[in-house]
């Protein structure tokens, strides 16, 4: 499928969006795309910078979980061990 095919179904299904649906494909956008200026830096928003904030304290404080523990308790909080 073609760049300007892609294209023109992203407007089709844009036109059938409601006020609400559309304030939200806006947001995602604007988290999603980055913006050309930015020399490949991605922006994030005050509450995105927060969050990465704490989780640097976390691993700062050692508050951090193996992917193998994170797959252990899974599997146990799901019943499988």
């Amino acid at each position: 499928m073609s760049n300007s095919e892609l294209k023109q179904q992203i407007v089709e299904q844009i036109d059938h969006l409601d006020d609400d649906q559309l304030e939200a494909i806006l947001g995602i956008m604007k988290e999603f795309i980055v913006e050309p200026e930015s020399d490949g830096i991605f922006i994030v928003s005050p509450e995105q910078k927060e969050y990465l904030e704490m989780s640097e304290e976390d691993i700062l404080e050692g508050r951090i979980v193996s992917e193998k523990e994170m797959k252990e308790y899974d599997a146990k909080w799901k019943g499988e061990k």
